[in-house]
């Protein structure tokens, strides 16, 4: 059966891209989107199966495991093991289904016989290295749910049946479809998913005749319309895996190396922490988060406000709402050769009565340079110590 292709789908930018970035890092941790129906939701995570890079898998093994870190079945193995290599697997898990098919089950009559834990393999042990697709994600059964939430925290199912127990490998990408017209999720799953996207549907004529074309061709020559979008799903399937062999370079610089970046995440985590409520943060807050020395990323910035807002439910945020902690400089070490620069970018700033493009010019560097070796060394206008006489 093919899928229509990825790249065909009209416009939905931001849910292409949520796709893709797990399809180049898994440690994303999935993605939930949400939207009416008619968003094109289920094609584009089906049609991602064609895009997921390729992995060695020991070929025979039913949880797909890796020849460099063998599952226990097969590191029980004598020889060599065979290796396959195959795109990662998109497996579909309807609402229908038990929780045997689900989870898999134990061969009882193979243990009672030859005296051996034989599993029959389910759904997570297909998904195991692979992505993990519930449509409706939201009407899903709630002992479906807990299985998949037990399975999600420890990366192991554990199936148990008259008194045996048997457990795999089951690391997956959880990636779920719902409309929030038919029901809410449940939060816990909810935060077992990296990325939440939601979709609208598409508006404009232009762009809907064009879906309405391209669907119609699909449906009328599913191979031949594969055929005319070949080249370009070739060369998102080559960027994807470019993109991940990439990844293993790729630095994402600690909060306080890019403070100014905080004039923009602050309003974004405010908006997703209380959606329902508008809220800022007063001049004196954000100055005390701007003379902050972060020592983590994003989510702890994300914890702070997450807690700023506990103390204040209603109102803008006010430094008195913030953790003590950012009003104190980073405990860090410095070397003799920092200290000295410190204690002059401090002196430079008291003659020049905190005008910082004076105190660059007396420091002979750039303000560029002078805004970044503050914030590196925690020096805030709230925690200037008072000039020496």
């Amino acid at each position: 059966m093919r899928f229509f292709p990825f790249t065909a789908i009209v416009e939905q930018g931001r849910l292409k891209q949520a796709l893709l970035l797990n399809a180049v890092n898994p440690a994303v941790g999935g993605v939930l989107v949400v939207g009416p129906a008619g968003t094109g939701k289920s094609t584009a995570v089906r049609g991602l199966a064609e895009l997921l890079p390729e992995i060695d898998v020991v070929a025979d093994c039913p949880f797909s495991c890796s020849p460099s870190d063998p599952c226990p079945v097969c590191s029980a193995r004598e020889g060599e093991l065979p290796v396959a290599r195959r795109r990662r697997r998109i497996v579909d898990l309807p609402l229908n289904a038990t929780e045997d098919r689900v989870a898999g089950t134990v061969d009882i009559a193979r243990a009672l016989r030859e005296g051996e834990r034989a599993l029959e393999p389910g759904l997570l042990a297909e998904a195991n290295r692979g992505i993990l697709y519930v449509d409706e994600i939201n009407l899903l059964d709630d002992h479906l749910t807990d299985i998949l939430l037990d399975a999600a925290a420890l990366g192991v199912n554990v199936v148990e049946r008259e008194g045996i127990s048997v457990s795999h490998p089951a690391r997956f990408l959880l990636v779920g479809t719902m409309n929030e017209e038919e029901g809410e999720l449940r939060p816990q799953i909810a935060d077992r998913i990296g990325l939440r996207v939601e979709v609208d549907a598409v508006v404009e004529p232009e762009a809907r005749g064009e879906i309405v074309r391209r669907r119609e061709a699909f449906t009328v020559d599913g191979e031949g319309f594969a055929a005319s979008w070949a080249d370009g799903q070739a060369e998102l399937a080559d960027e994807v895996a470019a993109a991940e062999r990439l990844l293993a370079s790729v630095t994402v610089p600690a909060l306080r190396h890019r403070i100014e970046d905080l004039d923009q995440l602050v309003p974004l985590l405010l908006g997703r922490l209380a959606p329902r409520r508008p809220v800022r943060c007063t001049p004196d807050a954000m100055r005390a988060l701007l003379g902050y020395v972060w020592p983590g990323n994003v989510a702890q910035l994300q914890m702070v406000l997450r807690e700023a807002l506990a103390r204040r439910p209603a109102g803008d945020l006010r430094s008195e709402d913030l953790p003590a902690d950012c009003f104190t400089s980073c405990q860090r070490v410095l070397m003799p050769m920092e200290a000295l620069e410190r204690d002059a970018i401090i002196a430079a700033l008291h003659r020049a009565g905190g005008n910082r493009l004076k105190a660059a010019a007396d420091l002979g560097i750039a303000r560029s340079s002078l805004y970044r070796k503050i914030h590196s060394y925690g020096i805030g206008e709230l925690h200037l110590p008072p000039p020496e006489v």
